[in-house]
């Protein structure tokens, strides 16, 4: 689904969240080495990605954080 959204797993992580600030994950690493911790952290805890994410016709996705980003994706074909 990253792939799809053209985003890194830091990207779609709702770090506000209680069980984010209980891992710590505002202090980890932004990169590449990392990317496989903020995968693990977030099939983990599924409440720390940010929703909804919407695939849209053409295959590509958004996470439909405004109106504006869900009325982009329904109308993609």
């Amino acid at each position: 689904m990253l792939g799809r959204l053209g985003l890194e797993p830091w990207d779609v992580t709702r770090t506000r969240e209680a069980e984010a600030k209980e891992l710590g994950v505002e202090e980890w690493p932004r990169d590449a080495e990392h990317r496989d911790r903020w995968i693990e952290a977030l099939a983990a805890h599924p409440k720390l990605i940010q929703r909804p994410i919407i695939t849209a016709e053409d295959g590509t996705a958004v996470v439909g954080r405004s109106e504006e980003a869900v009325r982009d994706a329904l109308s993609r074909r």
